[in-house]
Parts: C-alpha cells; sequence; structure tokens
C-alpha cells in the first residue's frame, strides 16, 4: 500500500495540473515570487536560541515564514512532489555556503588547501511512522536533489542515508528545547558499515529541510561522531593482515557487507533525481575547501545545513 501511495503521488506530480506550494497560483509548480522567496537570499549561518550542545555550524537557504513555510508542508505533508527539486536547489546553496564558510570567523586562520574527495551528505530520518504516513521520507528526497545540484557544479558529493531511528520517541509537538534534546537523545544511530563511509569522507554534513531548535541536528551529529570515533579506535595500526575481501557470514562480522550495501544504495539513490540545470563542460570534480579528516579534528569535519530556519535564527547570528 505504501509502495503504491508513493507512486501515485510521482505520478499526479507529472501529469496533473500544479498549483504554486507557496501560493496556490494555478498552472505552475512554483510562482516568480516563491521561488524569490526561497530562493532570493544568499544562506547564512543561522544560531537556534539556546543553541543545544554538540550542534555543528548550521547554514539555512531560507527564512521560515509564510511562502517557505508553505512550500515546505506542501512537500512534506501534503505529497507536493514536484517541489523536491526547487527545495533541493534551496539545500544545495546552504551545503555549498557552509563548506566555503569553514573557519570564518571562528579564530582557526584560513581554509585548508581544497580537496577533490567526496562530501556526503546525510539526511537525518523522520520517525518511520511519519514516513508511513506521509509515504515519503522528505529530507531524504531533498538530500537527493541538492546533490544533484552539486555534482552539476562538478562538487564531489554523495547522499549517505546512514542514520537509524534506534527507539520511538515522543511527538515533538509542544515540546520545548530542553524536552526535545530529552527526547531525542540516544534515539539515533549510525547503520552497520556507515561509520566507514563517514570517516572516508573529507566532510559530512547533516541535512534537513528545517532547523528549529536544533534537537534533531545534535542529535544526529552526537551519532556521527560516536560512531566516528568508534571506528577510528577500533582502526588501530597493527600487524597487516593479507587476504581477500569477505563475503557471506565474514564479511558482515567485520563490517564489510554493510559497507558494500551502503555504497550500493547511494549509487541507485544518485538516479532518481536529475539536476534542474546541468552545466556544460569538463567532467573533473571541482575542489571545494573543507577541513580536513583526522582525529585530532574530527569535529570540525561536521556542518549542517536546511532548507530553512526561523527568522529569529538569522537574525541572532547576526548578533553574535
Amino acid at each position: 500500500m505504501e509502495s503504491v501511495q508513493r507512486w501515485w503521488q510521482d505520478l499526479s506530480g507529472l501529469v496533473l495540473p500544479a498549483e504554486c506550494g507557496g501560493c496556490g497560483t494555478a498552472r505552475t509548480v512554483l510562482c516568480h515570487r516563491c521561488r524569490a522567496a526561497l530562493h532570493g537570499t544568499a544562506p547564512r549561518r543561522v544560531r537556534p536560541d539556546p543553541e543545544p550542545p554538540g550542534l555543528p555550524a548550521v547554514h539555512a537557504a531560507a527564512r521560515y515564514a509564510d511562502e517557505v513555510r508553505a512550500v515546505l508542508l506542501a512537500h512534506k505533508e501534503r505529497g507536493a512532489l514536484a517541489l523536491t527539486r526547487p527545495l533541493g536547489t534551496a539545500l544545495a546553496g546552504a551545503v555549498r555556503v557552509g563548506l566555503e564558510e569553514v573557519g570564518a570567523g571562528e579564530g582557526e586562520g584560513p581554509p585548508p588547501p581544497a580537496s577533490s574527495r567526496a562530501v556526503l551528505l546525510v539526511p537525518v530520518p523522520s520517525a518511520r511512522r511519519a514516513i508511513r504516513s506521509r509515504g515519503h521520507d522528505p529530507a531524504r528526497r531533498i538530500a537527493l536533489a541538492a546533490a544533484a545540484e552539486l555534482r552539476a557544479a562538478r562538487v564531489p558529493v554523495r547522499v549517505a542515508a546512514v542514520l537509524r531511528q534506534r527507539r520511538v520517541v515522543a511527538d515533538q509537538t509542544g515540546l520545548n528545547s530542553r524536552q526535545r534534546l530529552d527526547n531525542l537523545f540516544g534515539a539515533l544511530a549510525v547503520a552497520a558499515g556507515g561509520a566507514r563511509l563517514l570517516c572516508g569522507a573529507d566532510a559530512v554534513v547533516l541535512v534537513d529541510d528545517l532547523v528549529t531548535t536544533g534537537a534533531s541536528l545534535a542529535e544526529a551529529a552526537r551519532a556521527v561522531r560516536a560512531a566516528m570515533e568508534t571506528h577510528r579506535t577500533a582502526e588501530v595500526p597493527g600487524p597487516p593482515v593479507r587476504g581477500t575481501r569477505r563475503t557471506g557470514a565474514a564479511g558482515r562480522a567485520a563490517g564489510e557487507v554493510g559497507v558494500a550495501a551502503v555504497y550500493d544504495s547511494v549509487a541507485r539513490e544518485g538516479k532518481e533525481v536529475r539536476p534542474s540545470e546541468a552545466r556544460k563542460g569538463g567532467t573533473d570534480p571541482v575542489p571545494v575547501r573543507v577541513r580536513p579528516l583526522g582525529a585530532a579534528r574530527s569535529s570540525g569535519l561536521l556542518r549542517a545545513a536546511v532548507v530553512a530556519a526561523p527568522p529569529d535564527a538569522f537574525e541572532r547570528n547576526n548578533r553574535n
């Protein structure tokens, strides 16, 4: 039933007369005014108040108000999947600005030399019951669209949906920032084999459609850091081991099959969304300035990007 619902949403978004997801103007997916609200300003750093412990630097593309709020709700709650592409374009802008601003204003000097190793976009997963109800995972869809946009700009990026819900959490509606942190703590974990993929990237960017209190992103960051630290600890140099890659039960025990499954999933997902404006020219990756990996700077490689944040989150960052 769930697959039928997703199929119908995809089909209806292609063949039925569309209306603007922001204001309802007929026969357009996103009108000029609503598109300007979503894409018309440069992405910027945002800060919730209070800022939860462990929250990485977050960049947002637009203010969560009026047309942008309507667009996000139409995509998330009403299954307006034609909005995935413009939302992905907005998220891609926030990702790129966040990577390029590494070290800016943080007393850490100029960014390190550029690297062409992969950037991983890690979507914050919705609760299973929410995915069943909506028929899709909004953050994952937008992440795929953002990755397509970034690859069209020759940025080496992949989507790695490695975060999993470990337990059921209470409905966040009506909870304050402290209660949301308590509700979500320990709720997420990295899937088997995912830590190796994360540790092999030059940057990991947690992505979501919206940040309010920052509790979800902080919990996602905690889970990612914990998995990476555990993986690095397990990889303490020892005597060299010769042999071929293991498969079956032995491979699963070593985490190798899990890693292969993650890579395979990423490869399939990358084909689901086409970029809105493929750029002509060379095909070599364009370097993006990001922090180098390393145990000593493990927290520095982690960033977060969202489509939207409350207006005061933008203003608060300007005051700080």
